[in-house]
C-alpha cells in the first residue's frame, strides 16, 4: 500500500497553530510515504512567512513534494511581483515548476497553476499551459500497473460543484482533458480550503480530482484539515483528518476504484 499525506494552505502568517503542530506530531506517527504541499504555504508570500514555512517542512519525515499557491507571491512587493513572483519560494523549496518525484512505480509531477500577474483583475486564479499540461504528462507517463500517476498543482482544474470559491483556471478543463485521456489517476489540489474527491467527468471517468482543506485559521465551512490518501492495487481511499480544538479526527471519507493498466 502507498500512504500520501495532502496539505495545503497552511498560510503562515495566519496558520492554526495548534493544528499545525498537531498534524506535524500525527504524520510523524503515521510515517507515510510521501508528503504532497499542495500551495499556499505563506499569507503575504513575506520572507519571515517563508522562514516559518521552511522551518517546519524540515521537521516534517520523509520525502516532500511542495508546489506555491497565488498566496507564494510577493503581495507587497508590486515590482518582484511582476518580475520574479516566485524567487522567494524557489530559494527554500526548489523550482516551482515540474518537480518531479518516482518510487516504486509510482510519478509524481508538479505543476505551477499560480500567476504573479496576469490579465485579469484578480491575479488570485490560475492558469495552466498546454505545454506545462504535456510536460507533466510526460513525466508520469508509462506508470506500473501497481503505481499511481499523480498531478500536483495549486488551483483545482475544473470547479467542485458547490465549492465555497473558484478556481477559474485557465486551460483547466483542457489539461483536465489530456490528464483523463493520458492515463493520469489522481490531480491533487488545494486552493478552496474544502477537501474533495470526484472523477472528472471525461474519458473513463478514473482520473480524480483530490482537493485538501487548509490548516489556516481561514475556514470556509470545514474545519482544518488535511487528507491521508491511501493506493491499493484497486481502490483509491482519501481520508479527510479535521481538527477538532484538541485532536485530529476523521472527519470524512471516500474510496475510489482505480482503472486498470494494460
Amino acid at each position: 500500500m502507498l500512504r500520501i499525506a495532502h496539505l495545503s494552505d497552511i498560510h503562515f502568517g495566519g496558520e492554526n497553530a495548534a493544528a499545525v503542530e498537531a498534524a506535524t506530531a500525527w504524520l510523524a506517527l503515521a510515517t507515510p510515504d510521501l508528503t504532497i504541499i499542495t500551495g499556499d504555504l505563506t499569507s503575504f508570500g513575506q520572507e519571515r512567512e517563508f522562514q516559518s514555512a521552511q522551518a517546519w517542512v524540515r521537521r516534517l519525515r520523509g520525502p516532500v513534494v511542495i508546489t506555491p499557491g497565488n498566496h507564494d507571491t510577493p503581495y507587497l512587493g508590486l515590482l518582484e511581483r511582476l518580475t520574479a513572483p516566485f524567487a522567494r519560494f524557489q530559494r527554500r523549496f526548489g523550482p516551482a515548476d515540474a518537480v518531479r518525484w518516482t518510487e516504486g512505480g509510482t510519478k509524481v509531477a508538479t505543476i505551477n497553476t499560480a500567476r504573479g500577474a496576469q490579465w485579469r483583475w484578480n491575479w488570485s486564479k490560475g492558469a495552466i499551459a498546454a505545454a506545462q499540461a504535456d510536460a507533466a504528462l510526460t513525466a508520469v507517463g508509462g506508470t506500473a500497473e501497481e503505481g499511481l500517476a499523480a498531478v500536483v498543482c495549486h488551483h483545482p482544474l475544473v470547479e467542485m460543484v458547490g465549492g465555497p470559491m473558484t478556481g477559474r483556471v485557465r486551460g483547466g478543463e483542457r489539461a483536465a482533458r489530456r490528464f483523463c485521456d493520458g492515463g493520469v489517476d489522481v490531480v491533487l489540489s488545494g486552493h478552496i480550503h474544502v477537501p474533495f474527491v470526484w472523477p472528472f467527468p471525461y474519458g473513463d471517468g478514473r482520473c480524480y480530482a483530490v482537493g485538501a482543506g487548509t490548516l489556516s485559521v481561514r475556514e470556509r465551512g470545514a474545519p482544518a484539515s488535511f487528507n491521508l490518501i491511501e493506493v491499493e492495487a484497486g481502490s483509491i481511499a482519501v481520508t479527510a483528518q479535521a481538527w477538532t480544538g484538541g485532536r485530529f479526527e476523521v472527519w470524512r471519507t471516500w474510496s475510489v476504484p482505480r482503472r486498470e493498466r494494460p
